[in-house]
């Protein structure tokens, strides 16, 4: 009996895996060979706007799927096909989840080889700490929703190298080689796709135009802006960071709006998580926290300035950004929340800030960064880490509480995905996680996008909506550009 099969018989997970080489081949390539992308995502990076980040990721054919409401959670697995409501409150559920899909993974594969990956809504908040729940809660998306994939590619960029992972988990009904058997199948099926040529996925739509509106008349987020500038000058809160949602329809399948997105936009996080009945495209900027082989690491964010057109301008906007107080300060507040976040679940005296205040550059804009470590103290689980630095400040304000309970009084709707995070938990504990921003839900045609601008003292109302504005276009562009790709293979059939 081979060590493979003992394993099994104690109903140890375990995962088989194949690596080629991959230089001919990549992610969207073959997204667009899948027959189907329901339940199925794809997460990539570039860093600095310009450098293919080290992995690409494609997971598909889940085994089990999570979700919650509230403090609801429901399970799903392939033995039944409805959820069943679990016992335990969302935060205990989800960590005995992440308890029960750990994995021993082999060295030779990175973290995310096995996991559970999607999204944690803004909205779970309200289980952290106590904010009155004011807004109309959201009930069409799940608060959270995360699925665990039996099958995962992986592209090394640095390697040119592509390895397919199969999950090897117990069943009852099978025999270790009818399982076996199985994984191996799923691998060569990958297989064969490769050597596939690529299917034409066009598909005309009458749609044309983007044309968006707002669930914030002008006027009422101008006010919302001045009500949180008097909680400022009263004390209460040195910032709010105050959002709107908007909406267009689109037509096109989701993943059009992801490959215009990742060539329009890029950034150190790109995501497509296709759903059962409803899409989450994205490409943010910002880690919420990431845990490591017990390193916990946040990246506060803040300060932004627009790239130029040469080194030259790049340099100038650089050391404008770097010499404007109200930049600093906020950035300061920022890292200050960082840092408390950190250091509530790391070990005494082992955070440290490792960089300080230097700017990174992105496709479109530069941002003032630094980079806050800890060292996690072991009573505290994944799940104690992702809580301690949820949400970020980024999208919140400072002090963190108050300026949430100020969001909930103001903004029109509850934020659902927005603001929360997308990432994963990998198979042996560790997690990475970002800011849901630059997001965009697409559901029955229809595609959301919300974006928020920080209220400060000296904050000019009208500035703050055009923020709101020129951040949202960012994914609306793409989508533009999405259907004139589409308009024009349309005139050229």
């Amino acid at each position: 009996m081979s060590s493979s099969q003992k394993l099994y018989d104690n109903k140890v997970t375990q995962v088989i895996w194949k690596t080629i080489v991959s230089d001919t081949v990549n992610p969207v390539s073959i997204m667009m060979r899948l027959p189907s992308h329901k339940n199925t995502f794809l997460l990539e990076s570039v860093e600095g706007g310009t450098k293919r980040g080290r992995y690409s990721i494609i997971g598909m054919k889940p085994d089990l799927w999570w979700k919650s409401n509230r403090n609801i959670a429901y399970k799903k697995s392939n033995e039944y096909d409805d959820y069943i409501t679990e016992n335990d409150n969302t935060f205990l559920s989800l960590k005995k989840l992440l308890d029960d899909s750990y994995i021993d993974l082999p060295k030779p594969l990175p973290r995310m080889a096995a996991g559970v990956f999607g999204y944690i809504g803004y909205d779970n908040i309200k289980l952290i700490e106590n904010i009155p729940q004011k807004l109309e809660k959201d009930e069409v998306l799940p608060d959270s929703l995360l699925i665990r994939p039996s099958l995962i590619i992986i592209f090394d960029n640095l390697k040119d190298e592509l390895s397919i992972i199969s999950t090897l988990r117990y069943d009852n009904n099978k025999t270790y080689n009818d399982a076996l058997n199985q994984s191996n199948q799923s691998i060569q099926e990958i297989l064969d796709l490769l050597s596939q040529p690529l299917r034409d996925n066009y598909e005309p739509v009458d749609q044309q135009k983007v044309e968006i509106k707002s669930n914030t008349p002008k006027n009422t987020y101008l006010d919302m802006v001045e009500k949180a500038k008097k909680y400022i000058f009263d004390g209460d809160i040195f910032q709010v960071v105050l959002s709107q949602r908007f909406e267009s329809d689109f037509h096109l399948p989701p993943f059009e709006l992801y490959r215009s997105l990742r060539r329009i936009n890029p950034s150190p996080f790109l995501f497509y998580l296709n759903f059962e009945n409803f899409s989450v495209v994205g490409s943010s900027p910002e880690i919420l926290i990431r845990l490591f082989d017990d390193e916990i690491t946040v990246r506060p964010i803040a300060g932004t300035r627009p790239r130029g057109k040469d080194d030259i301008e790049d340099n100038k906007n650089k050391e404008s950004l770097l010499s404007d107080p109200k930049e600093l300060a906020e950035h300061l507040m920022l890292l200050d929340l960082g840092r408390n976040d950190v250091g509530k679940v790391s070990k005494k005296g082992s955070v440290a800030v490792t960089d300080k205040f230097f700017v990174e550059l992105y496709s479109h804009v530069m941002h003032i960064v630094s980079n806050v470590t800890g060292i996690l103290d072991p009573k505290n689980s994944v799940i104690d880490v992702l809580k301690a630095g949820f949400p970020a400040g980024t999208v919140s304000g400072a002090p963190k509480i108050r300026a949430m309970e100020i969001i909930e009084e103001l903004e029109m709707d509850s934020r659902n995905i927005y603001a929360g995070c997308v990432g994963y938990f990998s198979a042996r504990g560790d997690m990475d996680t970002c800011i849901t921003l630059r997001t965009a839900i697409i559901k029955d045609k229809k595609m959301y996008v919300q974006a928020g601008a920080g209220i400060v003292a000296d904050s000019i109302p009208i500035n703050e909506y055009k923020e709101c504005n020129t951040k949202a276009k960012a994914l609306f562009n793409a989508a533009q550009a999405a259907l004139d790709l589409n308009l024009e293979k349309r005139n050229t059939k």
